[in-house]
């Protein structure tokens, strides 16, 4: 099967495109070449720096390999860094055999020309959740599987809960969360961090709220988009949220939370090991929706994806590659070792039965929506921009939720023309 390679003025574009995601690293002229097509050895790209040789991640990717008759040779590059890299490989007819990508990028490399699709390769995704697999959708072609995914919601702190007379089952819409945070704050303990930095970060945390109002992102400026962004800037003004929720990345958020002075943070399954590290009771809560209901969050997590080729034979052996690291039976490996929930309801299940407290977290993702998805593609990075620059002029008071968000809308329908 070949699949043709549609052009470098597009992969110019893309590289453009990835600036508003995050910032781009030189590639070295002296980077080895991605594949080598006469012998035994099938190249993997990820984003997972962290995983060293003797990790578990990286012993499943040679176990694959094995499995396929071939050597892996793998790389973890950091996210900007990969993207980057992974644009330029294509432009030299050099790519990985299998690139590992964060899902907002899928639509930017395929439309770039970059990824073939799952029906090219004859790749399964029918057991697949379709909310996940939406990620990584453009122009009604799939251009890889989910290996994985990560959420947001709220991690709560039961002690300041209890001191406070909070009852968490009470909290299940954005009146009851205010009430707690009220009460909270009354009992002399601080209510909720979050991310609110001017960045994708921002953007990423905002989402949830974003989206449990039944705001659109094809409409920055609806009386639902200026609920939530309401939502966010009263909880400053009334002392439920500091003002370095302004400049919190996750990690800061997170560290203001492990102090053990606040009721509730805004944070990913990753921060799971910190959780049980923080000396005191912790629970979770999905994001309540603003009438009620698991909001609807960000879906955080990787794609696996073939790259265009120009070996048409070495296909055949990159699926096995593939199959490998998602199929239903090894998928639980695959998840575990990233520490991911896994894409399919089987696969979940298995999870919960080892790990009860997953459960909120399988929910989450159930409800999670891609940031590229509703058909956004490569238009989200224009639309994510001038929202969380609307979030940082009401969270500093420069501006009303209504005229920033009016400002927002402006600015994206322009970008997106």
């Amino acid at each position: 099967m070949h699949v043709p390679f549609r052009g470098s003025r597009r992969l110019h574009a893309s590289l453009l495109a990835l600036t508003l995601l995050g910032g781009l690293a030189a590639c070295s002229s002296g980077d080895e070449p991605a594949g080598d097509a006469a012998g035994g050895t099938y190249t993997i790209w990820d984003p997972y720096p962290q995983y060293d040789d003797s990790s578990a991640w990286v012993q499943l990717l040679n176990t694959c390999g094995t499995g396929a008759g071939v050597t892996v040779k793998r790389t973890g590059y950091d996210t900007s860094d990969l993207t980057n890299k992974a644009l330029l490989a294509a432009q030299q007819g050099n790519s990985p055999d299998v690139l590992i990508v964060d899902n907002p990028v899928v639509s930017t490399l395929a439309e770039a020309g970059v990824l073939t699709t799952t029906e090219d390769n004859k790749l399964d995704i029918a057991a697949i959740a379709p909310n996940l697999v939406a990620a990584g959708q453009a122009g009604g072609k799939t251009y890889g599987i989910p290996i994985g995914a990560n959420t947001l919601a709220l991690y709560y702190n039961k002690k300041v809960l209890q001191a406070a007379g909070v009852d968490i089952a009470s909290v299940k819409d954005w009146p009851s969360l205010t009430a707690a945070l009220g009460k909270v704050k009354a009992a002399g303990k601080k209510g909720i961090t979050f991310s609110a930095i001017g960045t994708e970060e921002g953007s990423f945390q905002f989402l949830p709220w974003y989206w449990g109002s039944g705001a659109n992102l094809r409409k920055l400026d609806s009386p639902e988009a200026v609920s939530a962004l309401s939502l966010w800037q009263d909880w400053l003004k009334q002392g439920y949220a500091p003002n370095s929720v302004i400049n919190n990345t996750q990690t800061t958020s997170w560290q203001e939370f492990a102090t053990g002075e606040y009721a509730f943070a805004e944070n990913g399954t990753w921060q799971l090991g910190n959780a049980k590290k923080a000396g005191f009771e912790y629970g979770i809560i999905p994001v309540p929706g603003s009438k009620g209901g698991t909001a609807s969050a960000p879906t955080g997590g990787e794609f696996v994806s073939v790259p265009v080729q120009k070996d048409a034979k070495r296909y055949a052996t990159t699926k096995k590659l593939v199959e490998c690291l998602t199929d239903t039976d090894n998928s639980l490996a695959t998840v575990t070792a990233l520490n991911y929930v896994a894409p399919t309801t089987a696969v979940q299940d298995k999870q919960v039965a080892a790990n009860s407290e997953l459960k909120v977290w399988v929910d989450a993702v159930k409800a999670a929506k891609g940031r590229t998805g509703d058909d956004l593609g490569t238009k989200y990075p224009k639309i994510s921009e001038p929202l969380w620059t609307a979030v940082q002029a009401a969270l500093s008071g420069s501006k009303s939720p209504a005229d920033a968000l009016a400002a927002a809308q402006t600015a994206a329908a322009a970008a997106t023309k």
